[in-house]
């Protein structure tokens, strides 16, 4: 409000010089009236033409332009104001976002740039191998370099994660075959395993036998064997459970097991990979007995 009243006031006060500049500085012959003394004296009198009111008017709007003109300057200056040195730098919508932003807001959290978003994840620094495969396989053994050949071919192999599902596959695949799933069996299972799973399934039904099997524990499982082969990765693990098997007729008797006997069981089963798929699942590629 005060930068519009000092505005209008600069318009008046420019309107008003120029007005003193007209009235004295020009004959009232020329500015289009006549003094009221001149009314009196009738020989004095001089009439205006219509030429001159013309040209007369030209100037008053030329006049009032030209304030028009200073007071839009004016305004213009005290609202886009004047360059101080001092002002924001453009906006840059790249540049970081971690400079100083004012204590304004103490709950601000600043953003990371760009150039960090773009950067993503740092990878983990590979452990030392020495500690790789701690727990799992000691340093400089067939194992520990056949470990570290499945790991050169799949960077995100993680040994502990393996023997982690390689237990859940095993106790699925035991009660899958005693209950005679085939489809998740399947899934599970290379196409020779998965061949001779069901041809003893096959032969079950046709004498009318029926599984029962119950897992106690799985006490051990432990890697023992690792190597690629033709971009194929093959891990064996040895397996020791306990589990209450038996296996009964058509008619509902006892044939092999015992129901209220807990059974130490020892397995050797070999799970392979092809490292060049996409596919991140293992299959069970061959079984033994252990001892």
């Amino acid at each position: 409000m005060v930068a519009q009243c000092d505005d209008l006031c600069a318009v008046r006060l420019w309107i008003g010089v120029v007005a003193c500049l007209d009235t004295s500085a020009e004959p009232a012959s020329h500015r289009g009236f006549v003094p009221s003394a001149a009314v009196g004296a009738g020989s004095e009198f001089l009439d205006v033409t219509a030429a001159e009111s013309v040209h007369d008017v030209f100037d008053i709007y030329t006049i009032i332009f030209l304030a028009l003109a200073v007071f839009i300057f004016l305004r213009l200056r005290s609202v886009l104001g004047q360059r101080t040195g001092r002002e924001r730098p453009p906006y840059d919508p790249y540049a970081p976002r971690d400079a100083v932003r004012g204590a304004t807001n103490d709950n601000v959290v600043t953003l990371p740039g760009r150039a960090a978003a773009e950067a993503g994840p740092q990878p983990a620094e590979p452990a030392e191998p020495a500690e790789r495969w701690r727990g799992i396989a000691e340093p400089g053994t067939p194992l520990a370099a056949g470990l570290d050949a499945v790991a050169t071919e799949d960077p995100a192999f993680d040994a502990k994660h393996f023997i982690a599902g390689a237990r859940a596959a095993y106790e699925m695949i035991v009660m899958a075959f005693a209950e005679g799933d085939r489809r998740a069996l399947k899934n599970l299972l290379s196409k020779e395993v998965y061949e001779g799973f069901e041809a003893a399934i096959r032969e079950r039904e046709a004498k009318g036998e029926k599984v029962e099997t119950r897992f106690v524990s799985i006490d051990k499982s432990d890697i023992v064997a690792a190597e690629v082969r033709a971009r194929t990765a093959q891990i064996t693990l040895r397996f020791v459970s306990q589990l209450v098997s038996v296996t009964r007729d058509k008619s509902g008797n006892v044939i092999d097991g015992n129901p209220e006997k807990v059974t130490d069981v020892t397995d050797v089963w070999t799970f392979a990979r092809d490292v060049s798929s996409r596919d991140p699942n293992w299959k069970l590629v061959a079984t033994e007995a252990g001892q």
